[in-house]
């Protein structure tokens, strides 16, 4: 059997902020690997942390939003979520309020599922994944000026196939509807 490598974080000699805008964060650290050898320009994006939710209804539909995401240049499908603003403490009540700004839809039934972190070798952020059931239309969409999103439902049982073929293909979405359908399948053999 091989003896493990002991591993070590990396010190941290000197943190500046390189770009500061509204919607983005750059920061430039100074650090020094455990073998001794310093990088002085290891650039990390500092990201707000996020949250996304699969929502469900009492009839077994499953409510995504679709729209333009320039960075991929595509209309993409994905699961209701977005930042966690400043002011926010609860990721839960984050997660319920974008639902409802997106989406329209709410619920009282929402389940944390899991903390995640997407990109730890460049980004700051966590995204905080929640299963909601029995979500109910209460209102219209309150969408930033910027934002353009269509809401559509989807059949319970055709999200795997959607996945599994590329028609959800947001990295977020992907891992949160695999884990969602795990944890209803679970419950229903409960």
């Amino acid at each position: 059997m091989k003896t493990k490598k002991r591993l070590a974080h990396w010190k941290t000699l000197k943190s500046e902020m390189v770009f500061e805008h509204q919607w983005y964060k750059l920061r430039r650290d100074e650090v020094e690997l455990p073998g001794g050898q310093v990088l002085d320009d290891y650039f990390v994006s500092v990201r707000p942390n996020v949250v996304l939710t699969f929502p469900l209804t009492a009839d077994n539909h499953v409510i995504f939003v679709r729209q333009y995401k320039h960075a991929a240049g595509e209309i993409l499908m994905e699961l209701p979520g977005g930042v966690i603003d400043e002011h926010e403490q609860d990721p839960k009540q984050a997660a319920i309020r974008e639902m409802l700004e997106e989406t329209g839809y709410t619920s009282e039934d929402v389940e944390p599922l899991l903390e995640i972190i997407d990109n730890p070798t460049k980004d700051t952020n966590k995204i905080y994944f929640f299963l909601a059931r029995n979500v109910h239309k209460i209102a219209e969409q309150d969408l930033d000026e910027t934002e353009d999103i269509e809401v559509l439902k989807v059949p319970l049982e055709e999200v795997e196939s959607m996945v599994l073929s590329g028609q959800i293909k947001v990295s977020g979405s992907v891992a949160l509807c695999l884990l969602a359908l795990r944890q209803l399948t679970i419950n229903s053999k409960q």
